[in-house]
């Protein structure tokens, strides 16, 4: 086996919480082989020792079929250091907040709507990015059915709903159609949605993410700088227990963790879907009060 195709193996290599391989993470320093021996150097992005240990293991497991001699090095150094986050920030927002979830369907877009809303009912000027190209929820929780126009210079201009400025795919591909993307073309598409919308002056950015920890969270993280997430889970364990992947992941990277919220504790009966958050449409309902102490939390870490 040949250097070019022992590298080739490592691309099935995946890094431990993402669905990205250590290869084009770089995390595969050199690749050396003798005869019926390969030694392979790793630089490390993770100071997790345990995921030091899993990336040593599944690079062995891949390789112990047709070498006899597999031998791993990891630049120590480099091991102590986690991946730092870019210090670039979309021009003219001065926060951005991340709202994730471990697993779909507990409600994630719902609280980032509210959220959103909550802060712009404080007087702050808000921004809403709908960034779940597989299933972008934005149109339908708005009541919002348009497609943004551009600028000369091809930038997308935001659509503005009860005071906010708010993006999403949905507006672009029309709600009712699937998306049948590669993680590639929604890396792409995700970073297009970063630097070409004028969302000009804003005070916060609320980013919905799709659920789990794959290619949109990574280029990310990779791309901007987050003032911080947040996690939304339900009481189920299965939730719960995906909770502490979208955690890590964050942590790896030096973003902040503002909390975790609970959704769906109790049942209230309130039509999130007529297309009007309930933050604006009921501001005194028990839920309205709940995201009103959240956002009191938010404004607090991020200060």
């Amino acid at each position: 086996m040949t250097k070019d195709e022992v590298m080739e193996q490592l691309k099935g290599v995946k890094y431990p919480g993402f669905s990205r391989d250590i290869v084009s993470f770089g995390i595969v320093k050199s690749v050396d082989v003798q005869g019926d021996a390969v030694k392979v150097s790793l630089q490390m992005t993770s100071a997790s020792e345990a995921s030091q240990q899993e990336i040593r293991g599944r690079v062995v497991s891949v390789l112990e079929e047709d070498f006899s001699t597999v031998d791993i090095q990891v630049d120590q150094q480099a091991a102590a250091q986690a991946p730092v986050q870019q210090a670039e920030l979309i021009p003219g927002v001065k926060h951005t907040i991340a709202v994730a979830s471990g697993k779909g369907g507990v409600g994630k877009s719902t609280v980032a709507v509210n959220l959103a809303a909550e802060l712009m009912n404080r007087g702050h000027t808000v921004g809403l990015l709908d960034l779940d190209i597989y299933g972008p929820s934005l149109p339908i929780l708005l009541g919002i059915n348009e497609r943004p126009s551009m600028t000369p210079e091809k930038k997308l201009i935001p659509l503005e709903k009860f005071g906010m400025k708010v993006m999403s795919f949905g507006f672009l591909s029309g709600n009712d159609t699937p998306v049948i993307w590669r993680g590639p073309m929604v890396a792409r598409m995700t970073e297009q949605f970063f630097g070409d919308v004028l969302w000009e002056n804003l005070d916060y950015l609320i980013l919905d993410l799709p659920p789990g920890t794959g290619d949109i969270q990574l280029t990310l993280v990779q791309k901007l700088k987050i003032a911080g997430a947040v996690i939304v889970t339900t009481p189920q364990d299965l939730a719960v227990s995906d909770v502490r992947k979208g955690a890590d992941m964050f942590g790896k990277v030096h973003t902040p963790v503002l909390g975790v919220i609970e959704n769906m504790a109790g049942f209230v009966v309130s039509g999130f879907d007529e297309g009007t958050p309930i933050v604006v449409k009921d501001r005194q309902s028990p839920v309205s009060h709940a995201f009103s102490f959240i956002v009191d939390k938010i404004e607090e870490a991020v200060a």
